[in-house]
C-alpha cells in the first residue's frame, strides 16, 4: 500500500478476543483489512482470526513476539515514520499488556508518530468484574517471576497493598503461585481464579486463598488470571483499651448511638467488634 500522508503514520494497537470470536471489537475487521502493515504475535492465529471473521490482510504481514520485538521495532518503526499505518495484534487482548507492543510504544510516542487503539476485550478487566472482589481501586501486576525466591520477594513488597490486585499464571504454575501468594498475604485472603474467560470451559472459583491452593492441587488447565483482595487498611487508632474506650466516648459524645460508635472504632483500630464490645460493657465507658 501506499501512504497516503506526507506525515508519519499511525500506530494502532488492536485488542484481539480472549475467548469467543464474536467478542472481537467491529472496527478489528477494518483496521485488519486497510492496515499498511500487521504485526502479529503469532502469524497462524492470525491467520484464523482473519478467517473466522470473514476479513483478508491487504498489507504486509510480519511476526512480532518477544523473541524478535527489540529487532523488529526499528523497521516498524521506519515504516510508521514513512506515513504507513501499522496495526498491532497478539494473541489475545490488548497489546503491550504482558503482550509485545511496549518497546514499539515507546518507539512511536519517542519519534512523534500518533499511537491510538482499538479498544475491546482484556483479561483483566474481565476478571476483575467477575471476581466479586472491589473494583473501586485494583492494580495489575502481570506475571510473578518464576523462580521461588524472587516471586516470594515480589508477594512480600506486595503485602501491604490495599488495591485488589491482579496476576497473569501458566496453568502449571497456578498453585505454586496461589502457595507464594497464601504465605505472604495470609490464607484467609479472599481471591478469585478465573480460568479460560470468556470460552467454553469458563471457571471462576472464589474464596480464601488457602482453600485455592487445595483446589489447584488437582491442576488447573486453560488461560488464567488470579485476582486478590487488597490487604485492609492500616489501624488510625492505638489500640490499647484506654484509646479504644476513649474513642467510643468521643463518637458518643457526638451523638453517634453506642453500636455504632463501637462497629466505628473496631473498624478504625483494625481490631474485633466484639473486642471492643467487651471493653464497654465491662463497666470502664
Amino acid at each position: 500500500m501506499t501512504p497516503t500522508s506526507d506525515g508519519p503514520g499511525t500506530l494502532v494497537l488492536a485488542a484481539t478476543p480472549i475467548g469467543r470470536v464474536a467478542d472481537a471489537p467491529p472496527r478489528l475487521a477494518e483496521e485488519l483489512a486497510t492496515a499498511d502493515v500487521v504485526a502479529a504475535e503469532d502469524t497462524r492465529r492470525l491467520k484464523r482470526l482473519t478467517s473466522d471473521l470473514g476479513v483478508s490482510v491487504a498489507g504486509r504481514v510480519v511476526s512480532y513476539f518477544e523473541g524478535n520485538e527489540s529487532a523488529r521495532t526499528p523497521a516498524l518503526l521506519e515504516a510508521l515514520l514513512a506515513g504507513e499505518r501499522v496495526l498491532l495484534v497478539t494473541d489475545a487482548g490488548m497489546p503491550s499488556v504482558s503482550d509485545p507492543g511496549y518497546r514499539l510504544v515507546a518507539a512511536a510516542v519517542e519519534a512523534d508518530v500518533p499511537v491510538t487503539a482499538v479498544p475491546g476485550p482484556s483479561a483483566v478487566l474481565t476478571a476483575l468484574a467477575v471476581s466479586g472482589l472491589p473494583v473501586d481501586r485494583f492494580c495489575f501486576e502481570g506475571f510473578l517471576p518464576r523462580k521461588a525466591g524472587e516471586r516470594s520477594r515480589r508477594l512480600a513488597a506486595l503485602a501491604e497493598e490495599e488495591r485488589t490486585m491482579v496476576f497473569f499464571e501458566a496453568p502449571h504454575r497456578t498453585q505454586a503461585a496461589l502457595a507464594a501468594m497464601a504465605e505472604a498475604l495470609g490464607g484467609d485472603r479472599p481471591a478469585a481464579v478465573c480460568r479460560e474467560l470468556t470460552k467454553t470451559h469458563e471457571e471462576v472459583r472464589r474464596g480464601p486463598l488457602d482453600d485455592l491452593v487445595t483446589w489447584a492441587a488437582e491442576g488447573v488447565r486453560g488461560e488464567v488470571t488470579i485476582v486478590v483482595s487488597g490487604a485492609p487498611p492500616r489501624a488510625d487508632l492505638d489500640t490499647d483499651p484506654d484509646s479504644l474506650l476513649a474513642a467510643v466516648a468521643e463518637l458518643e459524645a457526638a451523638g453517634t448511638s453506642r453500636k455504632e460508635a463501637v462497629v466505628e472504632v473496631a473498624k478504625r483500630a483494625g481490631v474485633p467488634k466484639r473486642e471492643v464490645y467487651n471493653l464497654v460493657h465491662g463497666g470502664r465507658a
